[in-house]
């Protein structure tokens, strides 16, 4: 083996980690699994029998399905590869939000505060790098000033918004009553709620940062990447929005609590 061979065999591990870690615990794993069976068990050994019985034309159909089966895979692992090619699209936010000691930030947090102590639900999402037009769209269009009463009050219970999630758009309040995609991702709790799994979706398609108040317990998370910062009091979400978004806390905010293995358990009543 020469250092050429050696070099190809470490690419293709490089390769071939990275593709499982970029699809665990997605459907595309268990997709996956079941082409590695197909292919290993199926494909291979027809493909090595008709070359041993001289099957020419048979060999010449299934070595042209390869080449086609690679438009098949774009299609099946399509949720996959965007997502994957967002999060590499995505940069660090070099916006004024959270960045400084901002009015938005104020508001939000008093609001969320509010509505955790009377155990109001919300669900509200902060746009970063990646648009979220396309769920404003979906929404009631409101184009306001961000204010903690406007806030608690497109949640309070039996409005005709209470139910959607807020998108947050340059400091306003771009649209309520905003439907954002469930995650499904099969290690997510089946205990968490669908402000919880709308959060934790959004966010595993998005770069957004989206605070979840919950209902029944009327405790505070925030969710970034897919993950569920829970337990959350106004200071330590203040911190939390600080470290996402590059920011340095405050040398009077409490430390903050690590992100839970089991966020669903925290987030219980």
């Amino acid at each position: 083996m020469t250092w050429k061979d050696a070099l190809e065999i470490a690419i293709l591990f490089g390769i071939i980690y990275a593709a499982l870690r970029f699809l665990q615990g997605t459907r595309g794993a268990r997709i996956l699994q079941g082409l590695v069976f197909l292919v290993a068990i199926g494909f291979v050994g027809v493909l090595l029998a008709t070359q041993r019985l001289g099957l020419v034309h048979l060999d010449f159909i299934l070595k042209e399905a390869v080449t086609i089966s690679l438009f098949a895979l774009v299609v099946l692992f399509q949720p996959e590869l965007r997502r994957g090619l967002m999060r590499l699209g995505q940069v660090p936010f070099v916006g004024r939000f959270l960045r400084e000691e901002s009015p938005v930030v104020d508001e939000l947090i008093q609001a969320v505060t509010t509505l955790a102590k009377d155990k109001v639900g919300a669900l509200i999402a902060v746009q970063r790098e990646i648009s979220l037009a396309s769920y404003v769209e979906g929404g009631e269009r409101i184009d306001a000033e961000v204010r903690a009463s406007l806030l608690c009050t497109l949640f309070y219970p039996g409005t005709p918004l209470h139910d959607g999630g807020i998108v947050i758009q340059h400091d306003r309040v771009a649209a309520a009553g905003c439907l954002f995609p469930l995650t499904d991702n099969p290690e997510v709790s089946k205990r968490l709620g669908t402000r919880h799994r709308a959060a934790i979706g959004l966010t595993e398609e998005t770069d957004s940062l989206v605070v979840v108040v919950s209902e029944e317990s009327g405790r505070i998370a925030l969710v970034a990447s897919g993950e569920i910062r829970a337990d959350l009091d106004g200071p330590r979400l203040r911190q939390a929005l600080l470290e996402l978004t590059g920011g340095e806390p405050s040398v009077e905010t409490p430390p903050e609590k690590d992100v839970v293995a089991d966020p669903a358990r925290a987030l219980e009543t």
